[in-house]
């Protein structure tokens, strides 16, 4: 997995980037997304949206990408009740099928796990425990 570990933090970098530049591009959605209770759907949209670029450009810098890590994983905990939102009110989202409003939650889970892998200090090859 280590070999991979470099192309799938550009993926998840440049992944959360166009996300990011999304919610500038399609705002009304966004704020269609923001549940009820929460205030300040607008600028709620734009923060996220700056979070999500900068937080993206972030992990691409090696020397950033711990903090970007623990950065995205409050980001993604944040939005987590959009996401909850959006599966208990499928009949909002019309041209979205419910059964995918449902698989968004546990890619929440998935996409934290690969932001936490980013978190964790890398591991020289010759002080792996028992060799390689």
């Amino acid at each position: 997995m280590r070999r991979f570990k470099t192309p799938l933090r550009y993926l998840l970098g440049l992944l959360f980037v166009a996300a990011g530049v999304n919610h500038f591009l399609r705002v009304e959605f966004y704020e269609s997304i923001m549940p009820p209770a929460l205030p300040w759907h607008l600028p709620l949209v734009y923060i996220s949206g700056v979070a999500e670029i900068v937080l993206g450009l972030l992990l691409l810098v090696r020397r950033w990408q711990r903090y970007a890590g623990w950065g995205l994983i409050a980001l993604l905990i944040a939005v987590f009740p959009a996401n909850i939102h959006m599966a208990l009110h499928p009949e909002l989202y019309s041209s979205w099928s419910p059964w995918l409003l449902y698989l968004r939650l546990p890619l929440q889970g998935v996409l934290i796990a690969w932001a936490y892998w980013y978190t964790r200090p890398e591991t020289a090859p010759d002080s792996l425990p028992f060799g390689s």
